[in-house]
């Protein structure tokens, strides 16, 4: 292999021929550039051209005998742009933390999922209605950001702060998601979220729309999470669901996700995902501006959305007796009864 020519720095400090402090440093760059190949050549002398600052380039080629646009070549092979282009090549993509640790999984957790998997089998299988239902993050409705970007030739001002004096109101909007038909409907309150308001959203549904969609059914499935307005805790939820079952003749079963397993009901992820989506970037300035997002909502998979808006006030706090709740005609499921229950019509109890 023949001896690789080390070039000699032709610097004007170098080329007095005199010592200076850094005459062995610009010795030891060129000995080194004579073992590399041309790429390598060059984004040596980028890097060692910009830990010298202003001037680098022009004192650099002196040094070396590279063309000053060669170093800069260089410098751009080595700018953040292409190291991205190989990460990415690498299989790196920027992301954000996923939220998935919920603390301690409930011992029951596993059994409650496949207990409830085989109510929304049966349900399935036999056409009867399975409605997933949960209230959505509550939204100030006026001249608010939101979050997200929108295609327009000039953004939206908003205010500076998110101060409810500044609201119009705050809508609390409760999502209910029709399982087998792959329809949402919003009821958009004012109020408090409470377990009559969730109650009150699911009995106007069924009674406008689901006996007209599922006019044989004679059972109601829904999947709740475990806490919250439609939790299994509050007696008013278990109360209002017995109304709505002896008003409609119709046998309620209520599954509940586990605690801290609310994304896994279908409400998040089928409808209030893709209504996040759908008003992303669009301030929410009046009802009739969130009423139109809400009804705008679609999907490729064909969801489609219906929307109303509910002025009823809602007070909180409200008890249910131990004698009204002996009233209920409510069995307990023998698998993890906490979470499982079916409500029956009078007319079914035994």
């Amino acid at each position: 292999m023949a001896e690789a020519i080390i070039h000699c720095c032709a610097c004007p400090a170098c080329q007095t021929g005199e010592g200076h402090p850094d005459r062995a440093l610009h010795h030891q760059i060129n000995l080194v550039m004579s073992r590399l190949d041309e790429q390598q050549r060059r984004w040596l002398a980028a890097l060692e051209s910009k830990n010298v600052g202003h001037g680098g380039d022009t004192l650099l080629s002196q040094i070396t005998g590279l063309h000053v646009d060669t170093i800069r070549r260089g410098r751009e092979e080595l700018c953040p742009t292409l190291v991205s282009e190989v990460l990415r090549a690498e299989g790196f993509r920027l992301r954000v933390n996923v939220k998935r640790f919920t603390g301690p999984a409930h011992p029951d957790r596993d059994a409650q999922f496949r207990y409830l998997q085989e109510w929304v089998t049966i349900f399935r299988e036999e056409g009867w209605p399975i409605l997933s239902v949960d209230t959505k993050k509550k939204e100030l409705v006026g001249d608010f950001k939101s979050a997200g970007a929108v295609w327009c030739q000039a953004a939206d001002e908003v205010n500076a702060h998110d101060f409810l004096g500044d609201a119009v109101c705050r809508a609390v909007p409760y999502g209910i998601y029709d399982v087998l038909a792959n329809r949402g409907h919003v009821v958009v309150g004012t109020s408090a979220d409470t377990p009559a308001f969730a109650a009150d959203a699911i009995t106007g549904w069924w009674g406008r729309v689901g006996q007209r969609r599922y006019p044989a059914a004679g059972a109601l499935l829904l999947l709740a999470d475990a806490g919250g307005s439609n939790g299994c805790r509050p007696r008013l939820w278990k109360l209002r669901l017995q109304q709505l079952a002896e008003r409609y003749g119709l046998v309620v079963t209520v599954c509940h996700y586990p605690s801290g397993a609310s994304k896994w009901n279908p409400v998040e992820h089928r409808l209030f995902g893709p209504i996040s989506s759908n008003w992303a970037g669009t301030p929410l300035r009046s009802p009739e501006v969130m009423l139109a997002c809400l009804r705008g909502t679609q999907t490729r998979t064909g969801l489609r959305v219906t929307a109303e808006w509910r002025q009823q006030k809602y007070a909180r706090g409200v008890t249910v007796s131990d004698a009204a709740m002996a009233g209920l005609h409510l069995q307990h499921h023998d698998t993890c009864p906490q979470w499982n229950y079916t409500i029956e019509p009078s007319d079914l109890w035994n």
